[in-house]
């Protein structure tokens, strides 16, 4: 038996929200062997045809589908009953309870929260600022921050910060190398700035700079990946965090988004005060 499935991602705008939220679902299931494709800006029967006839073509289709137009859906949703594939949309109840709950009828508009509004422009600011700022550049613009990070080299500064710009917050991170400095105003921080230091585990670290190394022959390997040296970089990296009282986080095994939701909790309840 083919226990292989065929996911067909169907959305009325960009698949963005289903993209995401389908990369939630597979992450709870270990044994989830599966192809996947994905199908934007889908608005028109004729198309809702083409993409039911390639489904039964397959072998354990199911469809996942975002449709605001609620006419689309229920053809969409009735096609796939009659040709026997588990079809899911995954908005559609939820936007019914809140119109419910709101007491006002949804405005059933594809693309909606794509709208350029104020918080759209924010964010692309907040990605200009951080791309300009990565990696200890332009630290003279450091007030103009949100969320400082501080780390020694391979602590996911730069993917955390790209993923709080995407957030909406102006971050800039800066190496604790031997060249680099800390800018005189941190360490006059008196609660002004949002500083944090990201911190791992040695070993983890010398692996993932093997890697980095290997890639760049710039690099002392020797010295770039030894775990005495790095335990050394990390323990001063702490002193200095503590020394300022600054929050660490550990991104050992943490993700990114996961490191990311604690630095905006930090910042939240540093701005609350």
């Amino acid at each position: 038996m083919n226990n292989k499935y065929q996911i067909f991602l169907i959305s009325d705008s960009t698949g963005e929200t289903l993209d995401r939220i389908f990369l939630a679902l597979q992450s709870q299931f270990t044994n989830f062997d599966y192809d996947k494709k994905e199908f934007v800006f889908i608005r028109t029967e004729q198309q809702i045809a083409k993409i039911i006839k390639e489904c039964k073509e397959k072998n354990n289709s199911i469809i996942l589908y975002t449709i605001v137009d609620t006419n689309l859906a229920k053809h969409l949703a009735a096609e796939s009953l009659k040709n026997n594939i588990p079809c899911f949309g995954v908005l559609g109840n939820l936007i019914l309870s809140f119109s419910k709950l709101l007491n006002q009828k949804a405005t059933h508009k594809p693309s909606a929260q794509h709208v350029l509004d104020e918080d759209y422009y924010k964010r692309i600011e907040a990605i200009q600022f951080t791309m300009t700022h990565d990696d200890g550049k332009k630290n003279e613009d450091i007030s103009i921050a949100d969320i400082i990070l501080l780390g020694v080299s391979r602590t996911s500064k730069t993917p955390t910060s790209i993923y709080l710009a995407n957030r909406g917050f102006k971050t800039l991170n800066i190496p604790l190398v031997l060249d680099q400095k800390i800018p005189e105003l941190l360490k006059k921080n008196e609660n002004k700035f949002c500083v944090i230091g990201l911190t791992a585990d040695p070993e983890r670290l010398s692996e993932i700079r093997k890697t980095r190394a290997n890639t760049n022959s710039n690099i002392d390997l020797k010295l770039y990946t030894n775990v005495e040296k790095i335990r050394e970089e990390v323990e001063n990296s702490k002193l200095m965090f503590k020394k300022f009282r600054w929050p660490i986080i550990d991104v050992t095994r943490r993700s990114v988004e996961e490191t990311a939701a604690s630095i905006i909790k930090i910042y939240e309840i540093q701005k609350s005060k």
